[in-house]
Parts: C-alpha cells; structure tokens; sequence
C-alpha cells in the first residue's frame, strides 16, 4: 500500500471517469450535422453514451441510419474529433484532486482507455500528466481491449506490479468486467456517463464512488485484492 491507505497502484479509464469529454464529442456530431444541412442534438441527448464509443455516439446523431451506414461515418467522426480534441473538454470536479492525493501518497496511477492511442496521447499533454501518468494503453494498442482483461494486464506488466495490487476506476460497466477478469479490485466512477437502464449495482465493483472528491481520502478506497 502507499501511505495513507491509498493503493500502490491506480488505473483509470479516460472519458467518463477523469475527463468530462462529451463537450468535446458534441461539437463533432454537431459539426457532422451542420455539413448535412442538419440540426444540432443535445448534450443531454449524447452524453449518457459517450463511454459507449464513436459507433454509438454516431448512432444518436443519425438514428435514421442502418448500421453499414453508420459505420461509414465513424472516420469522419474521429477525423473531426481529433481537429478539436481538448476544446471544449475539463476534468471532472475534484479530479485534479484527487490525483493530487494519489502523487502526495507516492500511488502510481495510469490510464486504460478504449479511445484509440493516439487520439488519448494527443489529449495527456494537454492536462500537463505527460511525467505524471506513468502508462497509457488505448483501445487500438493491443489486439484486444475492454471488456476483456489484456489492456490491464498489460499495463499493470509495464508498471511493474502485481494486477491484484492494482485498483481500476471506470464509469462503464465493461470496466468492472475486465478489472474482475484482470485480478483486479474496482471502483464504479458514478459521476461519469450511463444510460438510464444502467445498473452499477449489477457490474461487481468493490465499491461505487459518487465524486471524485471523495478520492482524496484513502480510506475511501477498497482494498486491493493482494
């Protein structure tokens, strides 16, 4: 353990969980829409399905497409995307906090994101965490990604840890499902993005986290499994 109670070690997805990027991923479905002579949608209307990827994100704006269809727009999606990328996205609040605390008490912490690799490298420097994260693995880096095991794994081997002395944080239910399938305990980030028939409850997490704030303290984190 690092002191304070604080876990040796700390994973996080990216979108959802450390950063509020659905500003980010409205103006380029707004944008997709503007060059069709469409109207704009709502972030309430594509925020609950952020963590859920381009394709899905995709689907909300053109719903009235069929899934070959779609699919076709996912490049324009992310070639757009990565023109604005960190324009109009911030932390969640208590986040730098909360990775203040996790620096104080010597944990290291690193990011497992489904968002391809270079879209998520292009985003780190932005937040000044290029020294402070000490590894990232994106949806593209491995033949596989989340829900299955591999990315954690992975990155836990680059930093040198055991995986059961790990905690990962995610806001998505494929986050729980690959850190229990990985050996590593969990937090349910319920601050971040889900739909409305989303069960936290249901996804096996050690415990569930209402703010990041609260994350400061290291007592409030589950015991990792080592």
């Amino acid at each position: 353990m690092a002191e304070s109670g604080f876990p040796q070690a700390v994973l996080f997805d990216l979108d959802g969980t450390l950063l509020d990027s659905a500003p980010d991923m409205l103006a380029t479905a707004n944008a997709m829409l503007a060059a069709r002579d469409r109207a704009p949608i709502s972030l309430a209307a594509l925020r609950p399905v952020v963590s859920k990827g381009s394709r899905a994100m995709v689907s909300v704006a053109f719903p009235e497409l069929g899934q070959v269809e779609r699919d076709a727009l996912v490049p324009e999606f992310l070639a757009r995307y990565e023109a604005l990328i960190g324009q109009h996205a911030v932390l969640f609040d208590g986040v730098a906090g909360m990775l203040d605390a996790l620096d104080v008490a010597g944990c290291a912490w690193g990011i497992v994101t489904n968002k391809p690799e270079y879209l998520a490298r292009l985003i780190v420097p932005q937040l000044g965490w290029e020294q402070r994260c000490k590894v990232l693995i994106g949806g593209d880096t491995l033949a596989q990604r989340k829900p299955h095991p591999l990315p954690l794994l992975a990155a836990a081997e680059r930093m040198r840890i055991d995986p059961a002395t790990c905690i990962y944080v995610g806001d998505d239910e494929r986050d729980i499902v690959a850190a229990n399938a990985a050996g590593m305990a969990s937090v349910a980030a319920l601050w971040g993005y889900r739909l409305d028939a989303d069960d936290p409850l249901a996804w096996g997490a050690e415990c569930m986290v209402e703010r990041p704030a609260q994350l400061q303290r290291g007592d409030a984190w589950p015991t990792a499994r080592a």
